[in-house]
């Protein structure tokens, strides 16, 4: 299959939502029936809340063998494990509390705590990702990242105008000044990122249209990160009908 970029419109944030765990949940039925497991990376942020809370809330959610499934996770806060920022936190209440996904199947970002720094926290992750890779690559091939996008869109920890944008390893990066609090992250690197069969990124309201019209206009990844994604099979972007404001008409898909 060749790679492939398509806009999927939607009237507004909650069918956004909807939409989208409709069709992870149905792409991770198909995957599994072909190799028998799914890997999947989630972010924070709000619109991964919408999505994994709407997932839960599928009545088709427990037609998943999630058992078979793992899960990474794009981006982390490096606080406390039960602090309230973890990304990890936050998609337990939504989503992970409530399937039968397996403990060890869960890959969690360490936190304060855990390591003395939070550079040995981004080795023992890339160390993780190297073991559960396949052949030669650095990470896992993922069958499906979920990405929100920032209004500056940026993706993951990866900001604009920040070097970690452009870097292609170590496979987790640190950053230490984010614009957004806390300062101090862990984030996958754009290429491990882009090691995924699909890459899903998902924006809701007017103040991401300028960011994703840039993006499918060419702008540069260092400018807007999100312009930098593009799976191995295939790149969506999920939008409302206010995200899509700065869109082509020709790029609009009419289905997935």
């Amino acid at each position: 299959m060749t790679n492939e970029r398509r806009v999927l419109v939607h009237p507004d944030k909650q069918s956004l939502g909807a939409s989208v765990a409709a069709r992870f949940i149905t792409k991770i039925i198909d995957v599994l029936e072909e190799q028998n497991y799914a890997s999947i990376v989630v972010s924070g942020g709000s619109v991964s809340t919408l999505v994994l809370a709407a997932i839960n809330a599928s009545a088709a959610r427990d037609s998943v063998d999630w058992s078979k499934v793992s899960f990474w996770w794009a981006d982390e806060r490096w606080v406390e494990a039960n602090d309230a920022d973890r990304n990890d936190r936050q998609a337990g209440i939504d989503l992970l509390d409530h399937i039968g996904v397996l403990p060890e199947n869960i890959h969690r970002f360490g936190a304060v705590g855990d390591y003395a720094t939070v550079e040995e926290a981004a080795a023992a992750y890339s160390a993780e990702l190297l073991e559960n890779a396949q052949g030669d690559d650095d990470a896992p091939r993922f069958d499906i990242t979920l990405l929100g996008v920032g209004p500056d869109g940026h993706i993951a920890s990866l900001f604009p105008d920040k070097p970690q944008v452009l870097t292609a390893a170590p496979t987790v990066l640190t950053v230490s000044d984010s614009p957004k609090p806390p300062p101090v992250r862990l984030t996958l690197s754009l290429p491990v990122i882009n090691n995924s069969q699909r890459v899903w990124t998902i924006l809701a309201g007017a103040e991401k249209a300028s960011s994703l019209g840039l993006a499918l206009a060419g702008a540069g990844a260092d400018q807007v990160p999100v312009a930098g994604v593009k799976g191995r099979k295939r790149t969506v972007f999920f939008v409302d009908s206010d995200a899509a404001a700065e869109v082509p008409e020709n790029l609009i898909a009419s289905t997935y």
